[in-house]
This record gives structure tokens, sequence and C-alpha cells, in this order.
């Protein structure tokens, strides 16, 4: 028992979140469900993003490219006109096929880097837009194509007819959806920190701290480069697929290299080199806009959208906001939110409480070294 009450008070917190998770849907509505499925969706990409540029150190302008290829590769995988594949193989077979092209790219990633590979995978960006609206067929131009429903074991993640309801609440696309997210996150959060935290997560922080160093230690240089491409375009290519069902549409104009700043943001707000601050940083970039879209009318300066009235409208200020953020951070707080956290839970657990005195609390090493051998001294000096 004695051994179980450690781990529970450490893992009690990330047990709390996931029950308050689980229980979300009985009590939101269709809009905030929403916003939470868009976040975990860009927490999912922002992740993998995180791995490539936090931690290995490369710095990547495609990821809206891969997000495409997850999102486009499922509905032609599962759609009409497709191989018309059952849903849950076409969003692997997605998220494989996002690996692949990652894989196609990374002689690239393992032998570019820094603002080189930056530039490279921006041409990513603009040829893949290109494709999706000539490659009619395949990804139906630019009013693009509906995403077929996801199915596991004769369960559909959409509306369905009978209703579901549980617990007196009807579960809709967004309730189901919601736990679909949630699974998928979850395995994203610990696929991530396990390989952080093994030996390929040290490899790459000690491949971004100094290639020649980790050479020496024996280190693949461009074998660990492009393997972190990779794993990040199958992080991408999942998100893609999670987006894809959200939406319900997919458009070529939504993979743009606004969405690939969007991205880069994620993490330099959060966080780099960390899941936890590349989640925190994908929420606040998913939901900013969508927020003050809704309460565009009781914002101050703030049109809303459609109004025409030559206002800034809730995306721009969004993207002010945010903006603003990144150079916040990176004056004051150049590890992000996580680290601010960090930070911030470390001085209050060193706070002395108030009802200690002032004096009181355990004494440092060397003040009591200190004070037991000045004891010692005066001890000496009254022996005869």
């Amino acid at each position: 028992m004695s051994d179980l009450r450690p781990h529970l008070l450490k893992r009690g917190p990330l047990l709390l979140t996931a029950l308050l998770l689980c229980a979300l849907p009985f009590y939101l509505d269709a809009f905030w469900l929403r916003i939470g499925l868009f976040s975990m969706a860009a927490a999912i990409g922002a992740v993998g993003l995180g791995l490539l540029s936090g931690t290995a150190g490369q710095l990547s302008l495609g990821h809206a490219f891969f997000l495409a290829v997850g999102a486009y590769g499922y509905v032609w995988l599962a759609g009409e006109p497709g191989p018309g594949l059952p849903p849950a193989v076409a969003a692997v077979l997605a998220v494989l096929l996002a690996g692949a092209a990652g894989g196609l790219f990374s002689p690239v990633a393992g032998r570019v880097k820094g603002i080189y590979l930056g530039v490279a995978t921006l041409a990513l960006v603009f040829l893949g837009h290109h494709v999706l609206l000539t490659a009619d067929s395949v990804t139906g131009g630019f009013n693009g194509r509906s995403v077929p429903p996801l199915e596991l074991g004769g369960f559909t993640f959409a509306e369905s007819d009978p209703e579901l309801t549980v617990l007196g609440v009807p579960f809709g696309a967004e309730e189901r959806l919601w736990y679909l997210g949630l699974a998928l996150f979850a395995v994203t959060w610990f696929t991530a920190r396990a390989l952080l935290r093994g030996r390929p997560g040290r490899a790459l922080v000690a491949l971004r701290d100094s290639e020649t160093a980790a050479s020496v230690m024996g280190v693949h240089v461009a074998r660990y480069r492009s393997t972190a491409f990779v794993v990040s375009s199958m992080y991408a290519g999942l998100a893609g697929v999670l987006l894809a069902l959200s939406f319900r549409r997919v458009v070529p104009d939504y993979f743009s290299l606004a969405l690939s700043v969007d991205y880069l943001a994620m993490i330099v707000i959060g966080g780099l080199g960390s899941v936890a601050g590349a989640t925190a940083g994908a929420v606040f970039v998913t939901a900013l806009p969508l927020l003050m879209t809704r309460y565009a009318d009781q914002l101050p300066l703030v049109a809303a959208p459609g109004s025409g009235d030559g206002s800034i409208g809730p995306t721009e200020a969004s993207r002010y906001l945010y903006g603003a953020a990144i150079v916040l951070v990176l004056l004051f707080a150049p590890d992000g939110l996580h680290g601010l956290a960090r930070r911030t839970r470390t001085r209050l657990r060193r706070r002395p409480s108030a009802s200690e005195p002032p004096g009181t609390g355990p004494v440092p090493a060397a003040a009591a070294a200190s004070a037991a051998s000045d004891t010692t001294a005066r001890a000496k000096e009254h022996t005869p």
C-alpha cells in the first residue's frame, strides 16, 4: 500500500484529467465539442512537428502538405470514386501513406538542415496545393470532397438512425468523434513521450545540440534526421484523418501555407521539444479564432464575419493575437507555456506555508554543517 500511494499521487492529476475529458460530452453542446475535436487533431499534428523541429532541430514549413495527404488519402481510399476500402483500413493506410510521403522526402531531410530545409519543405505546400486543385478525380478539385464516416465493428462515428442515447444524452457525430479523438490523442501522447524518453529521443536531442558530438557518440546523423521526418509525417497524417472526420468535407484551401505557419506558432507558444507544450499551444491557436468568431459582436474592434465594414475580422484578429503571443514568448519565456508552468509549479513548491513562522522550515545542509562545526569548536574551547 505504501508503494502504491506515491504512484497514485503522481498519476492522480492525469487520471482526473482523463475522467473529466470523458465526462465533457454529457455536459457540453456541439460548438464546444467541435472546438475540442479540432484542438485534439491540431495537438496530434503539433506533437509530430514538435518532435521534428523542437527535438531534432529541423525546421519544416511543409506540415500542411502531410496533413493533406492524410486527409485526402482517407477520403479517396474509403470513398467513391476510389477503392472503397473499409474506413478503418483506409484510416490506417492514410497514415502510412503520409509516412511514405515523408519517406520520399527524407533523403532531402537527411542532408539539408536549418532554413534550407524550411525552404525545401515550403515547396511541398505549393506543389501539394496545385495537385489538390488539379487532380479532380481524386480530390474533387476546388470544391473538395465529402468525408465518408468512420466505422469500427458496426459502430458509426456519425449521426445514426435510430439515435443513440447514453444516460439520457443524445450522442450525435460530435459526441462519438470526441471519444475517437481522445483515443487517438492518448496514443499520440504516450508514444511521443516514450520516444522522447528512450534512446531515439536522446539521440535526437544530441543531434539538435551538436551534430559533431552526436556523430562521435555513434548517432547516425542522416538516418535519425530522416526517421524524425517520417515519424513527424505520420503524426501529421493521423491529424489529417481526424480533421477530415471532424470537418466532414475537405477542401484544398484549408491545407495552405497559413496552416503550416499555425503549426509553427503552436510549438513555439507551447514550448519546443515538449509534448505537453505542443498540446497547450495547439489548443490556444485552434480555439482562439473559433471563440472570437462566436463572440465577435461582444468584442471591441472586431467585426462579425461577413459584415464587410472594413473592420478586423475574428480570424485576422486571432492571428494578430497569437503573433503577439509568439513575440512575448520569445522575449520573456523562450521555453514556452510548458516551461512557464514548470517554473511556476517549482516556485509554489518552494514557497513556505502561511502557518510556518519566519525563519523556520528545513535547514540547508551547508548551514547545518556550519552550525555543527561551530558547536564543536566552542566545546573544544571549554575543554581543560
